[in-house]
Formats: structure tokens, C-alpha cells, sequence
């Protein structure tokens, strides 16, 4: 991106009184979507910048870090564990350009008192819009009109549908009352829906405020048009929504997942998709790409996107700002806007 430095030969040992160094294993594509030229100017006036156009080259991570006091990371890099630890002798700051940061750092980081941050927080409003328009495009069958008239069918039979319904008055169930869960409440009540949410952890002071209700999973799988999942990966957590709990969906409701296949049994769901019972609008695959040939894929009743909900402009530009702002602060003595403890590494996949 214009006023990006060139890939940085390996670092010169450090000398007191030289200015901090920061490694930011980022690709180019990604650089040019995070960091806008103003961002990147704060960045580069605090310190040396050591950038990595090759972010998953894991020899060219261990020749950058020795001497960095901090590291930007970005999507598929390599993960942070005891040997570059070990390389990396002045590391104080992990800053991931993203939200699920487990994959990216060990407990020896936190053991070694190296501080981690994420950017999630950013991604909440623009999965949360997303999940809006699947939730929408589930309700008005836009996605099997749009199927039927791409593939042919003569237009009074593109034009039949199960029943169609409007969001005002529609009840909405809400697996997870998460950072995108609630962006996605508010939205969905600012258009007159009725919601009922599933969360262990939401207290009733916390539901009153969203304006939902406090209800079982199998309560809000039964009576909802639309269950939205927006729960964290965790070992409980995993395939919640299994044969079992599926087969509790009314006929016709639809489901949406912008959070993770984790949470969602992918076999059972196709084989209620398969059968024409409920639609579906998925953003998270258990296999990443789709392969072309998956089921998925020809079904009418479903809509797909390639996990991109959190694509928007807008949000790449706050990841950038967010994990920039995270390296100031750790360079200025300012504490942390985002830091991320051993415990919450399960919840942060």
C-alpha cells in the first residue's frame, strides 16, 4: 500500500537509546484493507517498523523478532509458542488484526508476561448487519427466489415460496449474548422483532436492558422463526445444535450462523436443509474453502456467503486502528484498550 516500507532485512541488534522496533506480520492485500496511510504514518513515526510481506514464513518470523518489543499479526500466522519466544528477547505486545486470537499464541506467551491483545470488538456491528440480511433474506425467501430464477425456472414457479414474513412481530432466538450477538439484538428490536435469548451468562438485569427474554435453548428452538448463533467456541459449546435440537425448529424457520461451524452439527443441518424443512444462511463452513462439489452448495433453500461478514471496508480500516492504537499504547505507558488473559483464550477462538 502506498507508504508501506519494503520487507525489512533481519534486525541489527538493539543499542540503548535506539527507537522501539515492531514486527507486522501482515500480507500486502491485507495492509492496504487494515491500515490507512494515516494510521500507518502514527505507527511508523513511533517506531522501526520490521514488516513481513511473507506473514506465514515461520523462519522469516524468528529472524525479524529478536530485539521487537511488539508484534502485529494478521490471519495464518505462525503461532506464537516457546521457540519464538525464545527469539523474540525484547517481546512485550502480541496484537492480532482479529478477534479469535487462540490459534495465533500459546500459555507460554501469558507465562512469559508478554501482554495480547485482539480486535474484535470491531467486527460486531458488521457481522451483526449481516446477520440482518440473512435474517431478512430468510424470512422474505429472497435467497430461493433468487435460486429459482438463476437456474431457470419459468416465473409462477420461481414465485412460489413457503410462507413469507415480515421482522416486526417475528419471535427471534438468539444463541449467545456475545459482543455481535447484542449489536444484533438492537438491531433486530429497532425493526419490531420479539427476541428471546439463550445465554448462561446473561443475567436478567442484562436481558432487561437488551428487551429480551431469558429462555432455554429447546424453548427458543421451538418457538422461533429465525435462530440467530452468535455463541462463543468453547468445549460446551461444540455441535449444540446437533439432530436433536434441529429437529425442535418449527417447519419453515431459518437459521443463521455468522459465528462459527464449531456450534453447529453440519451433517444434521444438511440433512434438515436436504429434506426442505428450514433454510439456512451460512457464513462458517467446517471445511474452508467449500469444496465445489459440497451439497450445500445446490440447495435451494440456503444461502451462502465465503466466510466474509466482518469484510466490510469499514471494519478492515478498525482492525488496523484498533491493533495500531494497541502498539501506541504499550510505547507511550498507556494501558491496554483490548487485552486478552490465558482464561478468555478459549472463548477467543
Amino acid at each position: 500500500m502506498p507508504g508501506s516500507p519494503e520487507p525489512a532485512p533481519a534486525p541489527a541488534p538493539v543499542s540503548a537509546g535506539s527507537r522501539p522496533r515492531v514486527v507486522v506480520s501482515v500480507p500486502p492485500h491485507l495492509r492496504a484493507q487494515f491500515f490507512t496511510p494515516e494510521v500507518w504514518a502514527r505507527l511508523a513515526e513511533a517506531a522501526e517498523l520490521t514488516v513481513l510481506d511473507e506473514h506465514r514464513d515461520r523462519e522469516a518470523l524468528l529472524a525479524a523478532v529478536p530485539g521487537a518489543r511488539a508484534l502485529v499479526l494478521s490471519w495464518r500466522s505462525p503461532r506464537v509458542d516457546a521457540e519464538l519466544l525464545d527469539a523474540a528477547d525484547r517481546l512485550e505486545l502480541v496484537a492480532h488484526t482479529g478477534s479469535a486470537v487462540a490459534p495465533y499464541v500459546t500459555p507460554e506467551v501469558f507465562a512469559r508476561g508478554v501482554h495480547v491483545t485482539q480486535a474484535g470488538d470491531e467486527m460486531a456491528r458488521p457481522v451483526a448487519e449481516v446477520a440482518l440480511a440473512f435474517t431478512l433474506s430468510l424470512l422474505h425467501r429472497v435467497h430461493r427466489f433468487d435460486h429459482a430464477l438463476r437456474r431457470g425456472a419459468a416465473w409462477e414457479e420461481a414465485g412460489a415460496a413457503p410462507e413469507r414474513h415480515e421482522i416486526h412481530g417475528s419471535e427471534i432466538g438468539v444463541i449467545g449474548a456475545s459482543r455481535t450477538g447484542r449489536a444484533y439484538i438492537r438491531m433486530v428490536r429497532a425493526l419490531g422483532a420479539r427476541v428471546g435469548v439463550m445465554d448462561p451468562f446473561l443475567t436478567e438485569a442484562d436481558a432487561a436492558e437488551l428487551g429480551v427474554e431469558r429462555v432455554g435453548l429447546e424453548t427458543l428452538l421451538s418457538r422461533s422463526r429465525i435462530v440467530a448463533v452468535h455463541a462463543p467456541v468453547t468445549v460446551e459449546t461444540h455441535h449444540m445444535l446437533g439432530a436433536r435440537q434441529l429437529a425442535l425448529m418449527p417447519d419453515g424457520a431459518g437459521l443463521v450462523n455468522t459465528a462459527r461451524s464449531w456450534l453447529v452439527d453440519q451433517d444434521a443441518m444438511l440433512a434438515e436443509l436436504a429434506s426442505g424443512r428450514l433454510d439456512a444462511a451460512i457464513d462458517v463452513f467446517d471445511e474452508e474453502p467449500l469444496p465445489p462439489e459440497h451439497p450445500l452448495r445446490a440447495l435451494p433453500n440456503v444461502l451462502l456467503t465465503p466466510h466474509q461478514a466482518a469484510g466490510s471496508v469499514e471494519c478492515r480500516q478498525r482492525l488496523g486502528a484498533s491493533a495500531a492504537d494497541e502498539v501506541l499504547r504499550l510505547l507511550s505507558g498507556r494501558p491496554l484498550a483490548h487485552p486478552v488473559t490465558v482464561d478468555a483464550l478459549a472463548r477467543l477462538r
